[in-house]
């Protein structure tokens, strides 16, 4: 088993040289990198870093040097992963998305002394916290900005890697300090070494049989995030061809294009996806619209373990071939699995998507696992909807008495860079404490009920998990997002983004002598949105206990963002954030 990241791409170098690892848009056309072009490419860039005269560091955390990488995916990003790897050095991605105070708080705590910067947008965002980093000595760049080294004076140094240096490179070396964003205070550096990763790659491969070589991955997930990265080898191993999506706006051209077997997501954007099929579907007429209508309550109904009586597998069939193939052919016509994790996948999505022949395999883990803990496999026997699948290999689950999940394992975090109290904290016994609640369904599947710092207790003394509230309310094609509050309080009450399109259809369907405003804080003070919404609330609230339900919400005129603040870069929400941000809002609800 290889146990360090980068002899994995070496050994596709020497099995398959010519076969397409990796793939991205230049000037409109797909440029296409061989295997063996990126493990060379890799190793003159290990060369020309060596050269700046990081060769002697000793490989223990606090001494080896730290490289940063501030850019949206590319192939230029993950040959940096490798290079930086053959150095013994330690790659520290950062997200474009963050603050530059954040990025200065990252770039002076790892002590980051080379950075790697993808564009002149991120190098103008950014130029002024750079001058914050006393130990920051070099920026390079992968595209051309004027002012700015360009990348491939390292890689055209005529250097190559040193086999001295990769000899003595372990399993245990760490390879990648990854700062979590969090939801409150500074972003925390989990530490990573090449064991810790490797092992994730080898003990998630066998979630992904359907991965055969030859085949092609979208990737528009950060690869910041472990997740993406992680993944990002098992289909290196795998043999499968990564293509790089041009940005968030081109998936679904790219998805066409690449005509990909698998892509990972996150729940947000799978909604994005169901709201956008929805947006279309709403604006049928006749019998196209009875058809997918039909085809969707049949959807809703799919169950992988209790199939259904063979008059309903019969429908479903049918339904597959006159309105579910339009949907696989929307997605390019290959895809065999979405693979999701990062947050709490609606069980309604990963049944609909599923009955469309399009196989939600929701997963779960944390940067500090490297990060796979458990996946719902592609075979229908290991699958279980509302879990997020069993354990993958090498790694023990156990839940303490108060409903923790506690997690052991070779992929876990040896730590937080220079905060041995965090770590402390977080590895109790020999177990790191994940801080979600869950439980296990048939022995085997386990599932998550919520953020164990994220369920409140009411004035009443009820107990609320406020994810489980909004991921059931989300099913609405009218809320778009939504919090719950309601801590000490009385009542529970939300705090509730629309969905403005199917609304504003809505209300010219259902009013037709109204004016519709478009102004989005004009609207949310109809009394026909808000009574519509309420409608919706009312309706969802019978699956809750009575004190679980909410009582009272107010409406919302603009999506939450990263760029606003209001969502982490892997697109959960910060609820300390907009509990502030909406205090007024949310203090009117519980006024007398």
């Amino acid at each position: 088993m290889i146990q360090r990241l980068f002899d994995i791409v070496q050994q596709r170098s020497v099995q398959a040289p010519e076969s397409i690892m990796l793939a991205a848009k230049e000037n409109a056309q797909w440029r296409t990198y061989s295997c063996k072009e990126v493990w060379n490419t890799a190793r003159k860039l290990a060369g020309g870093l060596l050269s700046l005269g990081i060769s002697n560091q000793i490989l223990e955390p606090d001494a080896q040097e730290k490289i940063a990488i501030i850019s949206p995916n590319r192939p230029e990003w993950m040959i940096a992963d490798i290079g930086v790897q053959l150095t013994g050095a330690v790659l520290t991605p950062v997200y474009p998305t963050i603050s530059p105070s954040e990025l200065a708080y990252i770039l002076n705590e790892a002590g980051v002394r080379i950075v790697f910067v993808a564009n002149a947008g991120i190098y103008e965002r950014f130029k002024d916290a750079f001058s914050e980093v006393a130990t920051l000595k070099n920026i390079y760049s992968f595209d051309e900005i004027e002012g700015i080294t360009n990348w491939t004076e390292l890689t055209d140094r005529n250097a190559d890697a040193d086999e001295s240096v990769i000899a003595r490179i372990k399993p245990e070396t760490l390879a990648t300090i990854i700062y979590t964003s969090g939801t409150t205070g500074n972003p925390k550096g989990v530490m990573l070494t090449h064991r810790n990763i490797a092992s994730n790659v080898y003990d998630s491969r066998p979630a992904f049989t359907f991965a055969e070589t030859g085949g092609r991955a979208l990737s528009f997930l950060p690869l910041n995030h472990i997740f993406e990265r992680m993944v990002t080898y098992v289909y290196l191993h795998s043999g499968v061809s990564v293509y790089y999506a041009e940005s968030m706006d081109t998936i679904g051209l790219n998805l066409k294009e690449v005509k990909p077997i698998v892509f990972t997501t996150v729940p947000r954007l799978l909604e994005k996806v169901y709201e956008r099929i929805m947006n279309t579907a709403m604006e049928l007429k006749g019998i196209k619209r009875v058809l997918f209508f039909w085809a969707l309550a049949l959807g809703k109904r799919y169950d992988n373990v209790k199939h259904g009586n063979p008059w309903y597998q019969f429908q479903l069939w049918l339904a597959n071939k006159i309105i579910f193939n339009k949907w696989r052919e929307a997605l390019g016509g290959n895809v065999k699995a979405i693979v999701t994790g990062s947050a709490a996948c609606q069980e309604r999505l990963a049944r609909i998507f599923t009955a469309a022949n399009i196989i939600i395999m929701e997963g779960y883990g944390l940067t500090e696992t490297s990060p796979v803990i458990s996946v719902n496999r592609f075979e229908t026997e290991n699958r279980r909807i509302g879990s997020v699948g069993t354990l993958i290999e090498n790694v023990e689950v156990k839940i303490a008495n108060d409903g923790e999940i506690l997690v052991k394992g070779p992929n876990i975090t040896i730590g937080y860079y220079k905060h041995p109290e965090l770590t402390a904290e977080a590895m109790q016994d020999g177990w790191l404490h994940t801080g979600d609640i869950g439980q296990w369904v048939d022995g085997r599947f386990l599932k998550i009920t919520d953020r164990k710092k994220e369920i409140f207790k009411t004035s009443g003394g009820k107990y609320v998990a406020p994810q489980a509230l909004e991921n059931k309310m989300k099913e609405s094609i009218y809320i778009e997002q939504m919090m719950v509050s309601g801590a000490n309080m009385k009542f529970v009450s939300a705090l509730i983004v629309p969905a403005f399109l199917p609304l504003r259809k809505y209300l010219r369907d259902n009013y037709p002598n109204l004016i519709v405003p478009d102004n989005n804080k004009e609207l949310i003070r109809m009394p026909e949105v808000l009574a519509e919404v309420q409608k919706q609330i009312d309706k969802y609230n019978v699956f809750f206990s009575h004190p679980e339900q909410v009582k009272k919400i107010a409406l919302l005129p603009d999506e939450w963002t990263i760029d606003t603040g209001e969502l982490t870069p892997s697109l959960k929400i910060k609820r300390k954030v907009i509990a502030q941000k909406y205090a007024a809002q949310i203090a009117a609800l519980y006024a007398e």
